[in-house]
């Protein structure tokens, strides 16, 4: 890993359902970032999508293959740009439907990530569990582990990425509001008793009965947040 990166995680209001719009979004989102030096940037869960979906049916409407046409066009972003990005789909491989995060970078589309701890919320009560480990994967900028969400709530997640040799542990989330200051006590928690770099990038906003609580964060190795929204 560098001496020093830049990481930056949008706090973002994805709209349900408006993929075009989301995906516009977080292409600006990425130029933004990249003007001010970020070498690293997280979006949050389903911030392509949108998360509380009332059917399966309604979430597979919605879903696209990793890669697909929503991950290329980031990725050639990215190439353009020379940074790497973490943004959460939902993705479909056959007749399964997964929450999902898609890292891309220079070099095209590096891993995708499918989520494996599924709370009773939103869209994950439609979705398959992920049936892939937890992976870390290196870049020039570092080894990058990724979760989603209520991934961090099983300190095992996290402890399975850094003994595989985690720099950073990025977290893309959907945390609702009333919950958002708990998980920023398991996030310093887990960054702390692993030794490794955090970043955590929850939305804002309202869908349907839902509103989310915002307080993204980056949190360093020793569990001191180093900015938070």
């Amino acid at each position: 890993m560098p001496n020093k990166i830049k990481i930056a995680a949008v706090q973002m209001a994805p709209r349900l359902m408006k993929i075009r719009e989301n995906l516009e979004s977080i292409l600006s989102a990425v130029r933004k970032a990249t003007d001010n030096q970020a070498n690293l940037i997280v979006f949050p869960e389903c911030s392509l999508t949108g998360y509380v979906f009332s059917s399966r049916q309604e979430a597979l409407s919605f879903a696209e293959t990793i890669p697909g046409p929503s991950t290329e066009k980031i990725t050639s972003l990215c190439q353009e740009l020379k940074v790497y990005v973490i943004f959460g789909l939902l993705e479909e491989e056959s007749d399964r439907l997964f929450n999902a995060a898609a890292f891309v970078g220079p070099q095209g589309l590096i891993a995708g990530y499918r989520k494996n701890h599924l709370p009773f919320l939103g869209v994950d009560r439609f979705v398959d569990i992920g049936d892939r480990p937890f992976q870390v994967h290196q870049t020039p900028i570092g080894n990058i582990g990724l979760q989603i969400c209520y991934d961090i709530a099983f300190p095992e997640s996290s402890r399975v990425m850094t003994l595989l040799g985690a720099d950073v542990l990025a977290l893309s989330t959907n945390f609702p509001q009333g919950r958002g200051e708990k998980y920023s006590h398991v996030i310093s928690a887990r960054a702390f008793e692993n030794r490794v770099h955090l970043v955590s990038a929850n939305r804002v906003g309202s869908e349907r009965s839902c509103s989310f609580a915002g307080l993204s964060e980056i949190v360093d190795a020793s569990g001191e947040i180093l900015s938070l929204a």
